[in-house]
C-alpha cells in the first residue's frame, strides 16, 4: 500500500525499502535526497524544511496513487523530512517496487519530480556567511 508521510525524525531507508518487498517484485528503485554543503555558489551550513502538513500529506498520497495508476509498479513510498537538518542528512526518500526495473526507475523519478513540484514543502537554507534564504521548490 503506497504511503507518503512527513517526518521530523531521521529517515530509516532500510525499513522503508523492506516495506516495499513483495513476492511479485523483481526490482526496487529508490532515490535519496541529502543535504549538501553548497548551493548556487554559496556554502551551506544546514537547512530547515517547513510544510503545510495536512495539504502536503494529502498531495503526497495523491502523487503515489497516480504513480500506481501510471506505471506498472507494485508499491511506492515517500518520506520527506521537516525541521532542521544538517549537511549529509537524508532529507527525502522515494522508493518504488515493480516486477521489472524499468517501471521501478521511471516511477521513482516521476514521484520525486512531482513531490518537488506539487507538495507544499519549503526549504530555508542557512549559509556560511550568516545569511539565510528561502528557496523555490525546483531549486
Amino acid at each position: 500500500m503506497a504511503h507518503f508521510r512527513l517526518s521530523d525524525a531521521p529517515i530509516d531507508a532500510i525499513a522503508l525499502q523492506a516495506g516495499l518487498r513483495d513476492p511479485r517484485a523483481g526490482a526496487c528503485a529508490s532515490f535519496e535526497g541529502w543535504v549538501r554543503d553548497h548551493n548556487d555558489g554559496q556554502s551551506v551550513n544546514g537547512l530547515r524544511y517547513e510544510a503545510y502538513a495536512e495539504l502536503a500529506e494529502r498531495e503526497g498520497a495523491a502523487i503515489l496513487a497516480e504513480a500506481l495508476q501510471r506505471f506498472e509498479i507494485i508499491d511506492a513510498a515517500c518520506v520527506h523530512r521537516v525541521g532542521d537538518l544538517s549537511i549529509g542528512d537524508l532529507a527525502v526518500w522515494v522508493g518504488a517496487s515493480a516486477a521489472h526495473r524499468g517501471p521501478a526507475f521511471e516511477a521513482c523519478r516521476w514521484i520525486i519530480d512531482e513531490v518537488k513540484a506539487r507538495v507544499p514543502i519549503w526549504k530555508h537554507e542557512r549559509y556560511a556567511g550568516g545569511q539565510a534564504g528561502w528557496l523555490h521548490p525546483d531549486q
